[in-house]
């Protein structure tokens, strides 16, 4: 047990000695927070202490707040899809509304040219016959109106 406490002790001196021998160790234990916890080696277990116990926790929290800003911009993606879902099933009712609302006014305004082109016709047609009734001398004979036959009716009784 002793040999094998001898090499294990060996692999620990070598390890260390590369730690020791690093630029970046050499550079921090020559500044002043290195001489400091040189000189003070319980300051330097507790920070060691504090550094390792505490990176669970920050690694935790670091992992919480990657999640969360996943989660945030899924669900806002979700949400900003369903209010686009909605922005545009509102527009497609808007737009039916509006074309049954066009075709409304299309029919009514081409029943109302039809029906005005017609009579217009019909008045310019009438003016046409009576004028050429009055370059040949003859007056059309007037059909009697509703009035005057309810005026005739009444003189007869």
């Amino acid at each position: 047990m002793p040999k094998e406490m001898q090499e294990l002790q060996k692999q620990w001196h070598s390890l260390v000695q590369s730690i020791h021998s690093n630029s970046n160790v050499v550079a921090f234990m020559n500044s002043r927070v290195g001489q400091y916890l040189d000189d003070h080696p319980f300051v330097a277990l507790s920070l060691l202490m504090f550094i390792a116990v505490s990176a669970i926790p920050v690694a935790f929290f670091l992992i919480f707040v990657v999640t969360t800003a996943i989660m945030a911009c899924i669900g806002v993606i979700v949400v900003e899809g369903v209010v686009i879902a909605i922005g545009g099933i509102a527009l497609l009712c808007v737009l039916c509304g509006l074309g049954t609302l066009s075709l409304g006014v299309s029919g009514a305004l081409s029943i109302c040219y039809v029906v005005l082109t017609t009579l217009v016709n019909y008045w310019y047609a009438s003016r046409g016959e009576i004028r050429k009734q009055e370059v040949n001398g003859s007056l059309p004979q007037k059909s009697p109106s509703v009035w005057d036959l309810s005026a005739s009716n009444e003189k007869d009784e």
